[in-house]
């Protein structure tokens, strides 16, 4: 009875100490497996690694200049009114300078060319305008290319990935084993969702800014707008 239970508690122990160096080597295993995961995919991982990269430099990158250039202060517009109606063109420019955002260095062309004929003043505005939405929109074009991209170079390694498996398959005649097959198919299969995962991540970011684009574009055209009428108010006094 006595040897029984000193059995028991030996294996008890065994157990223990088992489950503990189980325990603390898991998150080695693990980092090792996604490191060897992502090492099955092949070269083409390591583009698109790149690529994922890429992506998200533009789209934080993007994002900075889009937000520093819609800071404005609500009562802007109405400022440079004041400034108009009581003819200080000074303190109007001192203002338009004190922001660095697209709305402002519009209005401050505007104003600069005050005295011309109405049409220049617009058409030199509008110039402004399309300079600065060229520069919101720099960059771009490289987050569509890798969205459009990246899943084709997923496809890519998924036909690359099954012309190894099959090749494999076929140098191995009748004696087929399946770990002959799991390298080409690990290749077609990881090259496949990490295409998609960078695709999507640019896809996304895209249109996101995209769209806040969009808003600041609405924005100094509305300021555009409103600084025209401004002008014609100063001419019909």
């Amino acid at each position: 009875m006595l040897l029984n239970l000193l059995q028991t508690d030996s294996l008890a122990s065994a157990a223990a100490e088992a489950v503990q160096e189980t325990a603390a080597i898991q998150p080695v295993e693990m980092h090792e497996s996604l490191f060897s995961l992502f090492s099955m995919g092949g070269p083409l991982m390591w583009v698109l690694l790149a690529l994922s990269i890429l992506a998200f430099y533009v789209i934080g990158q993007k994002w900075w200049v889009i937000s520093h250039a819609s800071k404005i202060d609500d009562r802007f517009m109405d400022d440079i009114r004041d400034y108009m109606t009581d003819g200080k063109i000074e303190s109007a420019l001192t203002l338009c300078r004190k922001y660095d955002n697209p709305v402002a260095r519009m209005v401050e062309t505007g104003i600069s060319r005050k005295g011309r004929p109405l049409g220049d003043i617009q058409n030199a505005i509008e110039n402004v305008g399309n300079v600065e939405v060229a520069r919101l929109e720099k960059g771009l074009p490289v987050l569509a290319s890798i969205a459009g991209g990246a899943p084709m170079i997923g496809f890519l390694g998924t036909v690359i990935g099954m012309v190894q498996a099959f090749f494999n398959m076929s140098k191995a005649g009748s004696n087929i084993d399946i770990s002959l097959l799991s390298g080409g198919i690990y290749t077609a299969m990881l090259t496949t969702v990490g295409g998609l995962i960078v695709g999507i991540i640019a896809y996304f970011g895209y249109n996101w800014l995209t769209s806040r684009i969009s808003n600041l574009v609405y924005k100094m055209e509305s300021s555009t707008i409103e600084f025209i009428d401004i002008l014609n108010n100063e001419e019909n006094k």
